[in-house]
């Protein structure tokens, strides 16, 4: 582990004395956070330094712990037996003052926006309690600390203070009956998936717990599934948060070749990672090869993730994958990605879906099983000049499928535009009108992952790229 500006710790206050001194904002906030740790807070100030932030928390009782007011100056004799000391003083000689009569007495002190005299810090707080999260920026940027408390509130649903509370309950009868590595893990893996809903636990969930517990003491291999994790087009960011949940309880990853490093960054340091993608130009895994290692590895009681870039439902191949699974009886969630087609709408910066130029929206596979353009596609439907088609895995087949649709009476000046790794930051984008798909996709080079889509919702990039064929773009690549 590298430095630590500080230490966290979670000191409990229950039933404890704190000495507090002040009676502005700063002591009125300190206090009601240390009341609400259970804390007997004893605060010494004079009445007329009460301000009403102070005098409201005063008149109502705090729902845990109590502050009592002492009408009369801190001394040195108020500090015997207290756990803390938290001062909100004016000046710095007072507040050195404090610090030094608390540290004679032995206690730890905290002397509010006066970092020199404190032995301790209050952090920004995340409070799903018993769950509690603090953070620190070690006194250097308060307002950062905001922020990022601001995205782990979004993180967290309210629900999961009640899971918490289950697994006090449960906790027990774990440590009891399950013993400790794999098995506990298995069952508080299962117990946190369930714990980021929106729903507060129930009779049925406690109920759920007991029976896992149960069926982890009769097979230890009870707690082996498989979850299918759509990874989205590429870049980090556009993951889901239940897809980085899953890759940080996995045990085994098996990813495809499109997944990027980035993606896998965010997994379990101690899941094992098995590269099986398929791309038409090399030597892969087999699908059946695929299938066979997620049903061996979940029944030895793994948690498999089976990471697919994009949405795992879209020509992904989950079909085969759910198929076998259910044959197999292993337990399968899956969790959804952001599908290509709706990074490419977002890089070119339009509707797949304008209301004024195409009322349908098609995905299409590129090519057949054997490599070639699909025979079965129902070409006079696909050429559709109402509706955005979207082709994956085309790049080619890109000259043939123009030259299909053109034969079946999609004018040649349709728009159309093309992406390589979307998403990435070596993301190539194209844009001309599909006479001039097959060129535009040898620029590019078929050699990446490829995306194409063909219609009128693409007007005003065919017709930027008409005027100018290389734009500067920066941090990508674009080809007219």
């Amino acid at each position: 582990m590298g430095p630590l500006a500080s230490l966290p710790v979670f000191f409990d206050l229950a039933a404890k004395r704190v000495v507090m001194a002040g009676g502005g904002p700063g002591a009125a906030w300190k206090a009601e956070l240390l009341a609400s740790a259970g804390a007997h807070v004893d605060l010494y100030v004079p009445a007329e330094e009460i301000d009403a932030e102070m005098a409201e928390l005063l008149a109502v009782p705090p729902d845990s712990g109590v502050v009592v007011h002492h009408d009369r100056p801190w001394a040195t004799d108020v500090f015997a037996g207290a756990a803390i000391a938290v001062g909100d003083t004016e000046s710095l000689a007072e507040g050195q003052a404090f610090a030094c009569a608390a540290r004679a007495a032995g206690v730890p002190v905290n002397v509010v926006d006066k970092p020199a005299f404190c032995d301790f810090r209050f952090g920004t707080i995340v409070n799903r309690s018993p769950v509690v999260i603090g953070i620190s920026t070690d006194g250097a940027a308060p307002i950062l600390g905001q922020a990022i408390r601001r995205r782990i509130e979004t993180l967290l649903p309210p629900a999961l203070s009640h899971w918490a509370e289950l697994a006090v309950k449960v906790r027990g009868a774990v440590m009891e009956r399950l013993a400790p590595g794999p098995l506990r893990r298995a069952f508080w893996e299962r117990f946190a998936d369930s714990a980021f809903t929106t729903r507060p636990p129930d009779a049925v969930a406690e109920a759920a717990a007991g029976g896992f517990i149960d069926d982890l003491v009769r097979s230890p291999q009870a707690g082996g599934r498989v979850t299918l994790v759509g990874a989205g087009p590429g870049e980090a960011e556009l993951l889901t948060l239940k897809a980085v949940r899953a890759l940080q309880a996995a045990d085994v990853i098996l990813f495809d070749d499109l997944v990027s490093d980035q993606i896998l960054e965010l997994a379990r340091r101690e899941a094992r990672r098995m590269l099986v993608g398929k791309r038409a130009t090399r030597d892969s895994c087999r699908q059946e090869d695929i299938n066979a290692m997620m049903v061996s590895f979940a029944k030895a009681g793994k948690h498999v993730v089976r990471l697919k870039s994009g949405d795992v439902s879209v020509f992904g191949r989950a079909g085969e994958e759910l198929d076998e699974l259910a044959r197999e009886n292993i337990p399968v969630a899956i969790v959804p990605g952001i599908t290509a087609a709706s990074a490419l709408a977002a890089s070119f910066g339009v509707s797949l879906t304008h209301r004024d130029r195409a009322q349908e929206l098609r995905f299409v596979t590129g090519h057949s099983k054997r490599g070639g353009l699909p025979e079965d596609l129902d070409w006079t439907a696909l050429a559709n000049d109402r509706a955005t088609t979207v082709f994956y895995m085309g790049g080619r087949m890109a000259a043939r499928i123009a030259e299909r649709l053109i034969h079946h009476g999609l004018p040649a000046t349709t728009p159309v535009a093309v992406a390589a790794n979307l998403s990435r930051d070596d993301e190539t984008r194209a844009a001309g009108t599909l006479a001039e798909l097959g060129d535009i996709v040898a620029r590019i080079g078929v050699d990446r992952p490829i995306l194409i889509g063909v219609g009128r919702v693409f007007t005003e990039q065919a017709r930027a790229a008409t005027s100018d064929p290389f734009p500067a773009e920066t941090g990508q690549t674009a080809l007219g």
